[in-house]
């Protein structure tokens, strides 16, 4: 490859993605052309993860391999949560970065000086939330609607370092939308359910957004959903655009854990609105993500998330460790909890949810599913997002990007096989 070319890893959640893809769309407006080869690239650019600990060691990992297979003369670039919150620190950690650029990697870093003598200009910075980005490569698309949170989770550093919730306009998100001519679109925020509330609209200006997206795309996604926010409207408004699918941000079930959470709910109240959900929508998928070993996580307070796992009967589940989070309320909680004991916590709730899970997929074999084809040889139906879940193993000659009706004919753990 030539002058003027990029590499860019992205690490971490669908959010970091939509970043990216605007990094992108900002560095080929600016002439840079991408490569495989990080060997091959004038700029190689790291959009790094700092959620946990093994998020950030996988960040710093990936940045020191990179700097092995550079060529002379190429930048080396760190940007993302992990620059964000560590900028400094990282820095002279890692005399092998050129530079670390939290939110907005400039595109005068893949410039290069005109003569030895010139120096690169000094890092601007922009809006990575509303910068726009090439129309999509593959038949979806993620769409971030607003940046930051405004709740204090207890274990969660995010709102630290992304700051307060600010959401788009309906607007930008559309032209978005439309620019990217994706058959699926998947919203996504820190707080999705709380779009608009920091612009004066109230508590569901989600509603009509969704229904706007739903109007110009044959599928929305919503990734993910606070509890307490997923009333009966919201729910009504969901399956209207035939994608009943809804990821809720649960954490645990246990009050007494919750409160030292600082969360809403427990898992009577969680149990309840997915019942409810599936009594007008038996065709619903749900997701949901646990942290286990959380301080003073009891072994009560663990039997009743199993209970709840196993209640719940969810498609698909994630389960983590507690990460302890500098500058977060649980850093402050007396009952550490062991982490072989978290480990074996970890081991048993994954154990039974890949059961639950496997027997989901089972009980769909001979029936006739409608899905996406993402590219050759697989597609999803509206129960499995893309990336984090399983997938439609199909005939590798159905066209990409549209839809098909295939009938399911076994299942592999979290994978179906339809014809």
């Amino acid at each position: 490859m030539g002058e003027g070319t990029y590499h860019l890893v992205t690490l971490g959640c669908p959010k970091n993605q939509v970043d990216s893809d605007k990094l992108a769309g900002t560095l080929a407006a600016d002439g840079m052309a991408p490569t495989d080869s990080p060997g091959e690239a004038d700029l190689i650019i790291v959009n790094t993860c700092a959620f946990i600990a093994d998020a950030r060691q996988e960040s710093v990992d990936t940045v020191l391999a990179l700097a092995d297979l550079r060529r002379d003369g190429a930048r080396l670039v760190v940007t993302g949560c992990m620059a964000e919150r560590y900028g400094d620190e990282l820095a002279a950690a890692l005399p092998e970065v050129d530079s670390v650029a939290g939110f907005g990697v400039p595109v005068v870093l893949g410039r290069r000086p005109d003569s030895p003598s010139e120096s690169v200009p000094a890092l601007p910075s922009f809006d990575l939330l509303n910068l726009p980005r090439p129309a999509s490569a593959r038949p979806w698309a993620y769409v971030k609607i607003a940046e930051g949170c405004d709740r204090a989770c207890g274990f969660c550093a995010i709102p630290t370092f992304r700051g307060p919730q600010r959401s788009r306009t309906v607007e930008s998100i559309l032209e978005e939308v439309d620019a990217l001519d994706a058959r699926e679109i998947v919203l996504v925020a820190q707080d999705l359910a709380a779009y608009g509330r920091d612009q004066g609209k109230g508590v569901r200006a989600i509603v009509p957004l969704v229904e706007a997206v739903a109007d110009r795309v044959d599928r929305v996604r919503l990734l993910y959903l606070y509890p307490s926010d997923l009333n009966d409207r919201l729910v009504d408004t969901i399956c209207a655009t035939g994608v009943p699918y809804f990821d809720l941000s649960l954490q645990h079930v246990s009050p007494p854990l919750m409160r030292r959470m600082r969360r809403w709910g427990d898992g009577g109240r969680f149990l309840e609105r997915i019942d409810h959900i599936r009594s007008i929508q038996p065709d619903a998928a749900f997701r949901s993500n646990f942290i286990v070993g959380y301080p003073g996580e009891t072994e009560e307070d663990h039997d009743a998330l199993l209970d709840f796992v196993d209640a719940a009967d969810l498609d698909w589940c994630g389960f983590f460790a507690y990460s302890p989070e500098d500058g977060t309320y649980a850093t402050t909680l007396d009952g550490v909890v062991d982490p072989a004991l978290a480990a074996e916590r970890l081991h048993e709730l994954g154990e039974m949810q890949d059961r639950i899970t496997a027997a989901r997929r089972d009980a769909l074999i001979g029936k006739r599913v409608t899905v996406l084809v993402d590219e050759p040889g697989v597609g999803r139906t509206h129960r499995e997002a893309p990336e984090i879940d399983g997938i439609v193993t199909i005939p590798s000659d159905l066209p990409v990007g549209g839809f098909v009706e295939v009938t399911v004919t076994g299942a592999i753990g979290p994978d179906l096989v339809a014809a």
